[in-house]
Order: structure tokens, then C-alpha cells, then sequence
């Protein structure tokens, strides 16, 4: 119903529309413009009353509308209005659905409410008002070009996936008549099996946070070590813990490995107290004890196996010292290289041996570079020893910021694949020359709050395979680049370590939580990967943040991350009998007497 002024008073003409008009009106405190249809009604009132008599408009606008009034104002409801009033509601309501839009369009829908609003209306707005529309929109701009740009990112650098190279039926067939001699292998590298994989079991036993994972060669075993400096062999399919010992370690243990053709009865460890240690096992299930075999100066962090050697593998520490340890010499640690770039030492976090070349080995740790030494031609005078390194080229000029958690060479040796600090995943061709770039990127999720490892997955390195600060395991196609499965893998909030059992379908995982994951692929339909795209943009969001306010924030994260774990660590227990100081195998190179603690430590299952 439309009011329009005449002489000081309200006079009521037109449809139900100017009415709604007039009641906006009324709320502001502003004057109504008369509209063509209050124009037209005014002209025949004016005739039917020359008298001008207020007394029926003024009971209108004086009194609460009642029954009677609803119901004149339907008698009085002219049909010219009625169309100008259906008008009105819809531009009111394609207003309204304008100022819902973001961006340019809601800058429009605004300007134009405020040239349709009366002068009385403009007026009353503050300065203040103006200029929280103009931040307001502002921060809409931005977080649409912060958008946009995420999205570029997460879209740059991957392909499409494939067409599925295995299918289940027609392999089942090919194996009933005895054609399916590469079923297992075929299988276990199938994407539609990775896409189901699911959560099947918790390995309950450790008090600490688990930081290493390791299968034997069969299989059938999984040890696994942790910050209550304690050892535990499983039976991962029955889910139960066949031995737990105490590692002879002060600190955190980072790795404990099988050594390969050792029929399981050896194992060696290391932790951030800087020991190489190796226990001895029993046919029985029991640890006969553990011996000291080098000495690092700095927390080791990760041992290197040689795939056809029992008593041979390879350890780096902190102190960028890389030993070669033979348990048949007397003396078992030889002093391989210090790793340098120039005249600075470059602490390591990582190594590896090439599974197709065992005299190659690749190292990784405080600056960029993934090294690659020969053992046969190690000369320290030139260019430090190193045979060939790789960066990625955005990387090369970062001054040392950039660091390696975790580098893995792929079943054949071919591929070098290097986990990055609060950076991506990338894969290196190792026949490449010296200084080559990365041939694939992999991205989405953080390392930042820990050491975190990186592995293949899939008995031809199908897969690429790591944790997260988020708490989720994510596993890209190596091909594509594109994320194929996503799982929450830790209530903790991290996931560190991951290991692909040798030949199923399955894989263990373990982080900041007391226990071990066992996934394997039993889901009845592929993942959705539901969450996965906000949850990629959020962490390179905090990625970015971080980047900007703390140029050395991995050091800080590292250290409250030790502090941490050290605070609430289990009281050791009284375990340990210090041996005979003759029966060390500690080199004279390396030990630190006054830190090593026991080297020869009888040990039982608990």
C-alpha cells in the first residue's frame, strides 16, 4: 500500500507492495517518494473528497491496524497499483538475492540499494558504517584471490589419472587356470585396492609415542620402538606382541630394523641418544642382550640396510657423520664421510641404500640437497666426496632453510623420493646428472612439527605414501601426482612413520599416539575422499602463515617436540647391568664415554 505526503499527512493509495514500501520508510525515519500509482490514486480521491478531509487517513496512521483497516486497504487496492506493487516486490526480492553474491556483485547490489534509498536515508549513514563496508569488502577481494590462488596451486603440476591397469574379475579368472603369475604383485599395486583401504587394527602395548616401524623380510614379524626406549616384536596378524625389551637406549629410540637373511635374530637400533646399538634374539622369543657399536655425537636418526648383507648396514647422525658398521670386525664402525656443503657441516636426518647398486648410498638432512656417495671413491678433497646431489631448482638459492626429514629409494633404485620440512614431497630420477630438478611433485599435506618419514607403496613404487601434521595418511598416484586415498591416521594429531608390508596389501602406521595402525584394503566402496580439499588449502594456508613469521621455525617445533616427549616420558626402568668395558664394540672414533652409557646390556622380555 503506497502513502505519499500531501500537507504534513500520510495519505494511503496503491498495493499491498507500497505498503511494504511505506513500512520500510517508517523504520528508517525517512520520507517515502510518491510512487506513479499513489500519483493516479491522489487524483481520485482528490475528486471524490474536494474537502480534503484527513479524518479516515488519519485514523490509519495514528492506530494500530486492526481487522478493519487490513480490510479497507483491500477494498481500496487499485488495479494499476496492483501490477506497480508486483513489480516492486520482485526487484525487492532479486535485490535481496544480489546482496547474498560476493565480490564485484555485491559492491553493485550496494550501490545500487543506496541509490534507491531517500536523501533522509543516506544522511543518517555514518562515516564510520562507510568504511566498514569498504574493509568488508576489501577482505572479500582478498579471500577470493587467496582462494583462487590455492586453488591454482593444488591444480598445478598433476595429471589425469589413468585408466585402472588391473581388474579384479578377469585376474581372478586368469588365476583359477593358472595365468595369474603376477596376481599378488598386480594386486598389491592395484589403485582400486589402495582406494579401500581402511583402518583394521590397533597394536596396544608402548607408553610412548611409536617412531619407527619395520616388517621383516617375510613378513611375518613388525618391530616396532618407541620414546619408552623399549622394543616390541609383534605377531601383527594375530595382533599380539610376541617380545618386549628394553632397547638399552637413554632416549627416544628413532629406528629399529631387522637385518636381513639373520633368520630375525638380529636387530639394530639407534635413538636420539647418538648409540648404533644390536640386539641379539633368541629362537625362543627372548633378547639375549644388546651391544653398543657406535657412537654418534648427535641423535641418530635412521639406519641404512644393505639388502643381501646380515651383518652389514649403514647409520647417520646429527653430526653429519656417516659410519659403515660390519659386525664380523672387532672394531665394527668405520668413519664412511662427513657430509659438508663447503667448509659447514650438514647434520642428517636420513639415509639410504640403492637396493639395485649397494655401493650407492643417498643421504638427507639440514639444507636442500640430496647427496649421493659411491663407498668405493670417497675422497673428502673433492667436491666433498659426493658423487651427484639434487635440489629442486626453486629451492637451490634458500640459504639452508629447506631441510630433508626422509629420502627413500624406490624397488629398483631408479627413483629418489625426499620428504621436504614444511615443503612438498618430490621425486628425483637417480640417473639423472648432478644439480638435475625433481620429475614429480607431490602436495597438500604439512611437515613441520616433527621428523617425518616418507615411503613407496606398491611392489613396483606405484604409490607415494606419507603423515601429516593434520593427523591424515596420504597416499598419491606417483604417476598423476593426484591424491588417491586419505585417511585419518592419528587422534594425536601427527602421523611419522609408515611401512608397506613386503608383499600384501597392507600397511602399518604410527605417530604421536601410544599405538600401531594396521590398514589394509577392505572397504566395500573407493573413498570418497571426503574433506580432503579443505583440509590440502588449510594446510597451505598455515604453511604460508608460518613461512612468513618464523624463518627458523623448524628448529623451535623440533626442540618443543623433544622437550615434550622428554617431560613425559616413562621413568626408565631398572633393567640394565653395565658389562664388562672390554666387551664394547664401540669404534674409538666415534664413542663418547662420558654420554654412551652401558655398551653391553643384558636384556629379557617383559
Amino acid at each position: 500500500m503506497t502513502l505519499f505526503r500531501k500537507c504534513g499527512i500520510w495519505q494511503r493509495a496503491g498495493a499491498r507492495g507500497d505498503a511494504n514500501t511505506y513500512r520500510m520508510a517508517s523504520r528508517e525515519g525517512t520520507s517515502a517518494p510518491p510512487s506513479d500509482s499513489a500519483n493516479s490514486d491522489r487524483g481520485e480521491r482528490s475528486a471524490a473528497n474536494p474537502d480534503g478531509d484527513p479524518a479516515e487517513h488519519d485514523g490509519v496512521s495514528q492506530s494500530a491496524p486492526g481487522p478493519e483497516p487490513e480490510e479497507e486497504e483491500d477494498t481500496d487496492t487499485m488495479e494499476g497499483s496492483e501490477e506497480e506493487g508486483a513489480r516492486e516486490d520482485g526487484e525487492g526480492r532479486s535485490e535481496r538475492r544480489m546482496m547474498g553474491k560476493k565480490g564485484g556483485r555485491a559492491k553493485e547490489t550496494r550501490k545500487r540499494r543506496r541509490e534507491r534509498e531517500p536523501s533522509g536515508g543516506r544522511a543518517s549513514h555514518s562515516s564510520s558504517s562507510s568504511e566498514e563496508e569498504d574493509e568488508t569488502e576489501e577482505e572479500e577481494q582478498r579471500t577470493e584471490e587467496d582462494e583462487q590462488a590455492v586453488e591454482e596451486w593444488l591444480a598445478a603440476e598433476v595429471r589425469e589419472l589413468g585408466v585402472p591397469s588391473w581388474q579384479a574379475v578377469p585376474s581372478l579368472r586368469a588365476r583359477e587356470i593358472g595365468r595369474g603369475t603376477q596376481f599378488v604383485r598386480l594386486a598389491c599395486g592395484a589403485r582400486g585396492l589402495v582406494q579401500r583401504l581402511e583402518l583394521q587394527a590397533r597394536l596396544e602395548q608402548h607408553a610412548g609415542c611409536v617412531n619407527t616401524l619395520h616388517f621383516n623380510p617375510s613378513g611375518t614379524r613388525l618391530a616396532s620402538g618407541s620414546d619408552d626406549l623399549h622394543v616390541v616384536l609383534w605377531d601383527w596378524a594375530r595382533r599380539r606382541a610376541e617380545l618386549d625389551f628394553d632397547s638399552g637406549h637413554k632416549s627416544n629410540v628413532f629406528q629399529a630394523k631387522f637385518l636381513p637373511h639373520s633368520g630375525d635374530s638380529t636387530l639394530a637400533m639407534c635413538a636420539r641418544d647418538g648409540q648404533i646399538r644390536v640386539a641379539e634374539l633368541s629362537a625362543t622369543q627372548r633378547c639375549k642382550n644388546t651391544k653398543r657399536v657406535a657412537q654418534h655425537k648427535g641423535a641418530a636418526h635412521r639406519l641404512a640396510l644393505e639388502p643381501d648383507s646380515p651383518c652389514s648396514f649403514l647409520s647417520a647422525g646429527e653430526d653429519a657423520v656417516v659410519f659403515g658398521i660390519d659386525l664380523r670386525l672387532d672394531r665394527p664402525a668405520t668413519k664412511l664421510v662427513v657430509v659438508k656443503e663447503g667448509e659447514r657441516k650438514v647434520g642428517l636426518y636420513s639415509i639410504f641404500v640403492n637396493p639395485a647398486n649397494t655401493h650407492h648410498f643417498a643421504v638427507g638432512g639440514r639444507d636442500q640437497y640430496v647427496r649421493i656417495y659411491d663407498q668405493r671413491k670417497i675422497n673428502e678433497n673433492d667436491n666433498n666426496g659426493v658423487l651427484k646431489k639434487f635440489c629442486p631448482s626453486h629451492l637451490v638459492s634458500t640459504e639452508g632453510k629447506a631441510n630433508i626429514t626422509c629420502l627413500v629409494y624406490s624397488h629398483n633404485g631408479s627413483e629418489i623420493l625426499a620428504s621436504y620440512n614444511d615443503e612438498d614431497i618430490y621425486l628425483f630420477d637417480s640417473s639423472h646428472s648432478d644439480a638435475a630438478s625433481y620429475t614429480r611433485r607431490f602436495k597438500g599435506h604439512r611437515n613441520n612439527a616433527t621428523v617425518k618419514g616418507v615411503n613407496f607403496y606398491g611392489p613396483r613404487s606405484e604409490f607415494v605414501v606419507s603423515g601429516s601434521d593434520c593427523g591424515h595418511i596420504y597416499l598419491w598416484e606417483k604417476k598423476s601426482a593426484r591424491v588417491v586415498q586419505f585417511m585419518e591416521g592419528d587422534r594425536g594429531g601427527v602421523v611419522n612413520c609408515l611401512e608397506p608390508h613386503p608383499y600384501l596389501p597392507v600397511l602399518a602406521t604410527s605417530g604421536l599416539d601410544h599405538d600401531v595402525k594396521l590398514w589394509a584394503p577392505t572397504a566395500q566402496t573407493p573413498t570418497s575422499l571426503k574433506g580432503l580439499k579443505e583440509v590440502m588449502k588449510k594446510n597451505k594456508r598455515e604453511r604460508d602463515e608460518d613461512s612468513v613469521r618464523h624463518n627458523d621455525h623448524y628448529d623451535t617445533q623440533l626442540l618443543w617436540f623433544l622437550m615434550r616427549h622428554m617431560r613425559h616420558r616413562r621413568p626408565q626402568r631398572s633393567r640394565r647391568v653395565e658389562g664388562d668395558p672390554d666387551e664394547s664394540w664401540s669404534s674409538a672414533e666415534s664413542s663418547n664415554d662420558e654420554d654412551a652409557g652401558p655398551d653391553h646390556v643384558q636384556c629379557m622380555s617383559s
